[in-house]
């Protein structure tokens, strides 16, 4: 009977595993909840975590690589934006969103070109603790100096929670279509892959011993 037990027990947990992940489903203007996959990228592997850094998945997940029947959302420059889950996160570990201009339309744009970041989640060491931002939506604004054009604007959850795991990336990525934009050149850029790499202090730090600062793999935050 024991056995019997621990075998379920066993079997629980790895359905647990397998299913306990999240995914960004939607984009919407101002603080709202959008429609799951309107203006996001629908991806195909369900809610499963990329992990293999040299994947071209890391862009915009495994699925993602063109707009299919995904719709471009118009955005002002400096308009506010919201990512919104199918369940709030809970591995801890960075949130961070990127844009990369499309040389013509971002429906038919895969990410191949040069990546900018514009915000980091990053933790908050107070008295010996880390706290991370880990929520069921995550608004940021366009950045005003941004020029205009059609971008993919993507967001990433880095989940290291499993130290001497491989960590994972939750990746979806939204079309957008900036007006009334400025003359800025974002820098500095990443390709993606070729962004994070194994060696990234912020991809291989053990959450759980002598955590006391944190650098976001990729490259800096692009400020105006």
């Amino acid at each position: 009977m024991k056995n019997i037990v621990a075998f379920v027990a066993t079997a629980a947990l790895a359905a647990q595993g397998a299913t306990a992940h999240y995914i960004f489903q939607s984009l919407a203007k101002g603080t709202t909840k959008g429609v799951p996959y309107e203006y996001v990228r629908r991806n195909n592997n369900y809610n499963s975590p990329v992990t293999d850094l040299a994947s071209k998945d890391l862009r915009c997940n495994v699925g993602g690589a063109t707009g299919g029947n995904t719709s471009t959302l118009e955005l002002n420059a400096g308009d506010t934006f919201t990512f919104s889950l199918d369940t709030a996160v809970y591995h801890q570990g960075p949130i961070s969103l990127y844009m990369s201009k499309a040389p013509s339309t971002a429906a038919e744009y895969d990410g191949s070109g040069d990546w900018f970041k514009i915000n980091d989640w990053a933790p908050q060491f107070n008295g010996g603790q880390a706290t991370w931002t880990m929520k069921d939506s995550y608004s940021y604004n366009i950045p005003k100096c941004v020029p205009s054009g059609e971008y993919l604007l993507r967001i990433q959850s880095l989940a290291i929670h499993n130290p001497g795991g491989v960590p994972q990336f939750y990746i979806s990525c939204g079309q957008v279509k900036v007006n009334g934009g400025g003359s800025a050149s974002p820098s500095p850029t990443a390709k993606i892959p070729g962004a994070f790499k194994a060696t990234d202090p912020g991809y291989t730090a053990n959450i759980y011993n002598n955590f006391h600062s944190y650098i976001v793999p990729g490259p800096s935050v692009f400020t105006c």
